[in-house]
């Protein structure tokens, strides 16, 4: 099933609360359209969505679920796949690849990193651990994810730092010279130089989300480019 993912690009189509594509038809509308440009993954969020649209579409979808609304202290908590009943939620859609959060942050249900992957890799799905750090991912690897996600570089307290500094490639550059599993590039995505990039680092597969399906923030940036005259 990973071998699906190899040298693909992957992407991210979620909605957040009241925005107007956070409906289950929408996310559908979007998930046909980026297959139709060639995404040869999806990254779902949330349980009715990954239902409704693992129905119409076939290629390979990576699921989790988030905390809602997101803790005010989300730079210190796991946010993503927070619990064990998130997990078996996840089991239930029959989607092979489950993203956990790979850090060692606490976990509402006080259940830990290492009985979420003994779940997930006990009904024969695939584990993707989204990290923040080199620490993280070797520890994920050391106990039994299957793949990584540079997911979470930039959203965790120790890296907030890197927010503002575009894709974490050095981070991704540790991996591929260290990681014995295959490891996804995503976050801060923009340019398709950066997609490239990725690539010639030795991503396995590119995840990409806002600059393709967060119409309000894409519209935002042209926006913010509108000179200010006098």
């Amino acid at each position: 099933m990973i071998d699906q993912l190899k040298n693909k690009v992957i992407v991210s189509v979620q909605a957040e609360g009241s925005e107007p594509l956070n409906t289950p038809d929408c996310l559908l509308a979007l998930s046909q359209s980026v297959i139709n440009g060639g995404a040869g993954g999806l990254r779902l969020c949330g349980i009715k969505s990954i239902i409704h649209i693992k129905k119409e579409i076939s290629i390979p979808i990576i699921g989790l679920t988030k905390t809602n609304p997101t803790p005010i202290n989300w730079l210190e908590k796991v946010y993503i796949t927070p619990t064990i009943k998130d997990v078996k939620d996840l089991i239930k859609t029959e989607i092979d690849f489950i993203a956990i959060d790979g850090t060692g942050r606490p976990r509402i249900d006080d259940s830990t990193l290492e009985d979420q992957i003994d779940l997930i890799k006990s009904e024969g799905k695939i584990v993707v651990c989204d990290v923040s750090t080199f620490e993280d991912g070797m520890n994920a690897i050391e106990l039994g994810a299957d793949m990584l996600s540079t997911t979470l570089s930039g959203y965790t307290k120790e890296t907030r730092y890197k927010v503002n500094i575009g894709p974490d490639f050095d981070l991704l550059a540790e991996f591929i010279a260290e990681s014995s599993i295959p490891v996804i590039m995503e976050g801060r995505i923009w340019f398709p130089h950066e997609v490239k990039k990725s690539f010639e680092i030795g991503a396995y597969a590119v995840v990409i989300g806002t600059a393709i399906t967060r119409p309000h923030i894409i519209t935002k940036r042209f926006v913010n480019a509108v000179p200010v005259l006098e």
